[in-house]
């Protein structure tokens, strides 16, 4: 068995945050990413879903190096990533590549389109100048752009065809992943499907993977093979689209689902909702035990003080059409009780 293209082992990224104390310390920490860990495979769509602030966007950068990571194990093909110098880095960067949120912030102003397009690969020194040009004008008609428009500015394309660019430019030093942070999440909703249906055309040409960020379930799944639920900088379900969206297992997944509107009217009105007590707790002060179980409905079923006491971790759950796992005491506990 080959090793996945990506392997997240217990991944975290904390930040020192608030006042320092006499050494120069910052006396707070901001748990962004907790403990997070996961695969994906070659020209897998793996989805990473969560609501605003769970630690998203901080789990991408960090996997890509854009952060240094305070602790865990990220593999590339089996290579270690973390702890890497930027030289050593340089040769994954050709592999490994990032569609950023803002199609608006993501691109320099004041290079033009083709400039833009040909700066990765003057980076890694590849192709002459000439050979750039036509490959960013090939890159342009690959994202579903005139390539004529390779001498324009960013100012002169609307957010939908900035984004397109900023796949493009995704695109040139030929990755086998990208990373996609909420790329449609800033588009009107007509574009947004235009966006989504390049990306799975893009996928199938060039047998690309994508872990693919969002906060929108509908999008995540009509692209995603597989989803990953965040909660507070950890992972709290992993299972096959179509099990976490017919049965969820974790509680929080269980109050995302039920929030999703669905288009039979009939069934609108009838079924229940989740709805959730309390707020998202601070990262930086985050609950013991499950972070969860301060707005967990499902809590009281677990005997003792199990939640607030012990952190759960991803188990093995049986059923649905491919491998499943969600970290909560509610399964352990019933798996307990049934094997007794």
């Amino acid at each position: 068995m080959s090793a996945p293209l990506l392997q997240v082992t217990d991944l975290e990224k904390h930040f020192a945050v608030g006042k320092k104390n006499f050494m120069g310390k910052a006396t707070q920490t901001l748990k962004a990413v907790d403990g997070v860990s996961f695969e994906l495979e070659r020209g897998e769509t793996l989805g990473l879903v969560g609501e605003s602030g769970c630690g998203k966007s901080t789990c991408a950068r960090t996997i890509v190096g854009l952060y240094p990571a305070t602790a865990g194990s990220v593999k590339f093909e089996g290579e270690e990533l973390m702890g890497l110098s930027r030289s050593e880095w340089m040769p994954y960067r050709r592999k490994i590549q990032m569609i950023f949120q803002d199609p608006y912030a993501s691109l320099d102003p004041r290079q033009t389109v083709s400039s833009i397009l040909a700066e990765p690969l003057a980076i890694h020194a590849l192709d002459k100048p000439r050979d750039r040009r036509l490959k960013a004008m090939a890159l342009l008609d690959a994202v579903g752009l005139n390539p004529r428009h390779v001498h324009r500015y960013p100012h002169e394309f609307s957010g939908g065809q900035r984004q397109r660019i900023g796949i493009a430019r995704a695109l040139a030093l030929e990755p086998e992943l990208i990373i996609c942070d909420e790329p449609v999440s800033a588009l009107d909703v007509s574009i947004q499907a235009q966006v989504i249906n390049l990306l799975e055309d893009l996928q199938e040409r060039f047998g690309l993977a994508y872990l693919f960020i969002a906060h929108d379930l509908a999008v995540v799944r009509h692209i995603c093979k597989r989803v990953a639920v965040m909660y507070l900088g950890r992972i709290v379900e992993i299972a096959d689209r179509d099990d976490l969206f017919r049965d969820p297992q974790h509680p929080y997944t269980q109050a995302l689902m039920s929030a999703v509107p669905h288009p039979d009217p009939v069934l609108e009105q009838t079924r229940e909702r989740i709805v959730l007590t309390g707020d998202v707790p601070s990262p930086m002060n985050p609950p013991t035990g499950c972070t969860f179980h301060p707005r967990c409905p499902a809590k009281d079923g677990v005997p003792g003080t199990r939640c607030q006491e012990e952190v759960p971790h991803l188990r093995n759950i049986d059923g649905g059409s491919g491998p499943r796992q969600a970290s909560c005491h509610l399964d352990a506990t019933a798996a307990t009780q049934t094997s007794a």
